[in-house]
């Protein structure tokens, strides 16, 4: 089949790693149609980067650069924005890869990902709503804070897809190498939570798309996470716990729908052995307790911003 894919790169402040992200991204065996990369106010001198990158690329790239950071769930809120506008209308399958600026996908990630999209159509008679890439460390080991689980409760499609043997069908997504269907993303008629601002705005918003479509964890597409710690979903967070727990409890306030009746059974047996597990392996129990009640407190006593109202002055594109 042939594809129309808008890659979408959110930035902030790594200049090192998005040269060399952009860098991966042109030596692509199947590049993207076009390149978004949106800074989020970086401090550093990434925006000089994505613009020197745009000026020579083999692939088009367009820059957005916000005005404040809204985190990477305003990052990729924007990005998907652009890449709908974007969205060539030739006839191609619209599609959408999001990555942060610390994720190098390997040679073949993109490729790889469409092949199984393929795969998907021939096997399933439907497109995938969205595909996720293996996130490897730099030392070769698979980064498990990126790994899903597979999905125990099958709406439609098979488990895997024949041609890939590692491939299992999925709940969720972390967006370190995403590729959503635009179709789908329109039929959901949003954008990621913007006022998550960081963590669990992915799963939010593969949840929504995967609720009723079919999803898949495609370990034959790789991609590098650089992270500067190894750790699963599990290790100690620091300062980032507050969110962790905040927008879980959101989740739960405001996007049960996003999950089937069984599924909301699970919801919380699961996210108090996360947050158990947390402390457990936590260097600075005390911090981590604090930060526990400072999400739990914010997560009941408030809401997240509306992301139309946190992006207003990027001049966006409606998702009409």
């Amino acid at each position: 089949m042939q594809y129309h894919v808008t890659a979408v790169v959110v930035s902030y402040s790594r200049e090192e790693l998005l040269a060399e992200c952009l860098a991966a991204m042109d030596a692509q065996t199947r590049r993207p149609d076009l390149l978004i990369v949106v800074d989020n106010a970086s401090t550093d001198h990434a925006l000089d980067v994505a613009r020197t990158f745009a000026a020579t690329a083999a692939t088009p790239t367009q820059i957005k650069a916000l005005t404040a950071n809204t985190g990477g769930a305003g990052g990729f809120a924007a990005g998907i924005a652009l890449a709908l506008d974007a969205a060539d209308s030739d006839g191609r399958i619209p599609a959408v890869w999001l990555m942060d600026d610390d994720t190098i996908p390997e040679p073949t990630a993109l490729e790889e990902l469409l092949a199984a999209a393929d795969a998907c159509a021939d096997q399933n008679h439907c497109m995938p709503a969205a595909l996720g890439s293996k996130a490897i460390w730099t030392d070769g080991r698979e980064h498990l804070m990126n790994k899903p689980r597979p999905r125990t409760r099958l709406i439609k499609g098979t488990a895997g897809l024949a041609g890939f043997p590692e491939t299992y069908q999925v709940r969720s997504l972390s967006f370190v190498s995403c590729l959503l269907n635009a179709d789908a993303i329109r039929a959901l008629g949003r954008l990621p939570q913007a006022g998550y601002f960081l963590w669990n705005d992915d799963y939010e918003y593969t949840t929504a798309l995967l609720r009723d479509h079919v999803g898949y964890y495609v370990p034959e597409s790789v991609v590098v996470h650089k992270t500067r710690v190894f750790g699963s979903s599990d290790a100690d967070p620091g300062p980032r716990f507050v969110n962790e727990v905040r927008n879980k409890i959101w989740l739960w306030r405001f996007s049960r729908g996003n999950f089937h009746v069984g599924e909301q059974l699970a919801y919380w047996p699961k996210a108090l052995r996360r947050w158990g597990l947390t402390w457990l392996h936590a260097s600075d129990r005390q911090s981590i307790a604090a930060y526990f009640r400072q999400g739990w407190r914010e997560g009941w006593k408030e809401q997240p911003a509306p992301t139309e109202r946190i992006l207003a002055d990027a001049g966006l594109p409606s998702l009409g």
